[in-house]
């Protein structure tokens, strides 16, 4: 049932998961589901200095979560992300993007730091 209702409870148990898990490793969470009229970035967590945008993604293994960030995704979260910066005045920060997977049953099953780079 893509896009239906439960595939949205199913996407935000997974986003609310990934910030425990985010939170847990020492991560501030500042915003869940960003959006700006460029996009929309599931997590916004502060690591140290580092503005840190997470992706979210329900896979099975890390590998298909990272292939399942394409091009098109990945230029969609550095606009969203550089919207968030400048309305935040967060511009002189470091910035990552990671991406989490879920499991279907709600766990995190793998987390890449630095999946890519704020680079268009």
């Amino acid at each position: 049932m893509r896009g239906g209702i439960r595939s949205v409870e199913l996407g935000r148990a997974a986003e609310q998961a990934a910030a425990r898990h985010l939170a847990a490793a020492g991560m501030e969470i500042l915003a869940m589901n960003y959006r700006s009229r460029r996009g929309e970035i599931d997590i916004v967590a502060l690591d140290g200095p580092a503005v840190v945008f997470v992706e979210v993604k329900r896979r099975v293994r890390m590998g298909d979560a990272l292939e399942a960030v394409g091009r098109a995704k990945r230029e969609s979260l550095m606009r969203t992300a550089l919207d968030f910066l400048l309305r935040s005045a967060m511009l002189e920060r470091p910035v990552r993007f990671d991406v989490v997977s879920v499991d279907g049953n709600g766990r995190v099953c793998g987390h890449l730091r630095d999946a890519f780079d704020m680079t268009l």
